[in-house]
């Protein structure tokens, strides 16, 4: 692994392509000069990226709640929600070392970044697989929000950010892990990662821990009816602006449910005192050094394709939408 990021600056100005929301199911790819790199910055040369299609679909249809405006500002976002706004948060690239790292920035061709917002990727995380960094932290700080091992887990939504926290449970936590998804194709994935798998109507019940990830009400009482008492269900899926129904009447209170909300914008208390949000991060890449999570990762599309390509991409039940930055628009592999 890198221990340290070359600081050596160009003198030449440059212009960089970043993508922009601009309205509803509206992108646009847009130019902007950058000028000479600051001190203490690091030019960062994008060569992979990621959609992250949950929260992206939410801010592409203009669904973010006023009431979260500032909290939803992704680090080193441009514009005001609802438009237009340059949005996004996995980025991997190469800084002028030629060293590849990883930064929480949007979609852009190149950019500067303070020094310590580059995070160096080891060797053994190839750079296209490096893109899954943001998706694996959350998956990360949830698995330390249940703050314990616990023997008998499900996972409701085995979407990108579902499928990495079974991985994490599997690897830190526990070995009975099932992901549930109403999806019967996601099996496949399940299998690749070591996990059961179960539609919602064949998923095992009396579980210790529960993490919901599949925005939907739905999938979120399928959570609530996998649970034994006084287990512990971890809301992981974020609604946007829509009113949500949760079935807490019932047996919620009789059986003593736990219903907790994960989020990564701050360290899980568990581990607050003695990690800081740079060391999460850097742990969460190194635990991408496996191949079996290529699974997640969609076969790629070209940056310049992206106002073309996006709709559908966030329309579908994707899994990790790979972004390449040096892939010609039109041809793709």
């Amino acid at each position: 692994m890198q221990d340290h990021i070359d600081l050596r600056r160009t003198k030449r100005t440059e212009t960089a392509r970043a993508l922009w929301y601009v309205g509803p199911g509206l992108m646009q790819i847009q130019e902007e000069a950058l000028g000479s790199p600051r001190a203490g910055t690091v030019r960062i040369r994008a060569t992979h990226g990621a959609i992250s299609r949950g929260t992206e679909s939410l801010v592409a249809a203009g669904r973010v709640p006023s009431s979260e405006f500032q909290r939803m500002r992704a680090p080193f976002m441009a514009g005001e929600f609802p438009f237009p706004v340059k949005y996004g948060y996995a980025t991997v690239g190469t800084v002028d070392s030629g060293a590849s790292v990883f930064a929480l920035h949007p979609h852009q061709t190149v950019f500067d970044v303070p020094a310590e917002s580059a995070i160096p990727i080891p060797s053994a995380v190839p750079a296209s697989r490096a893109v899954l960094a943001a998706n694996m932290e959350t998956a990360l700080n949830a698995v330390w929000d249940a703050d314990g091992r616990f023997e008998k887990v499900a996972v409701v939504g085995a979407g990108v950010v579902g499928a990495l926290t079974g991985f994490v449970c599997r690897k830190l936590a526990a070995d009975d892990i099932t992901l549930v998804d109403i999806n019967p194709a996601r099996a496949v994935v399940a299998a690749a990662l070591g996990l059961h798998f179960a539609t919602p109507d064949k998923a095992p019940a009396e579980c210790d821990l529960v993490f919901h990830a599949s925005a939907s009400a739905a999938g979120l009482a399928t959570a609530l009816g996998l649970a034994r008492d006084e287990a512990t269900i971890i809301e992981l899926s974020w609604y946007g602006d829509a009113a949500v129904p949760v079935p807490l009447g019932g047996a919620f209170h009789s059986r003593r449910l736990k219903l907790i909300a994960s989020q990564v914008g701050k360290v899980a208390p568990s581990h607050r005192r003695d990690w800081s949000h740079r060391r999460r991060l850097e742990h969460a890449i190194n635990l991408l050094a496996d191949d079996r999570l290529d699974v997640l990762l969609e076969p790629s599309i070209a940056f310049e394709d992206l106002p073309r390509r996006l709709p559908f991409v966030l329309a579908a039940g994707t899994l990790c939408q790979l972004i390449d930055y040096k892939e010609r628009a039109g041809v793709h592999r």
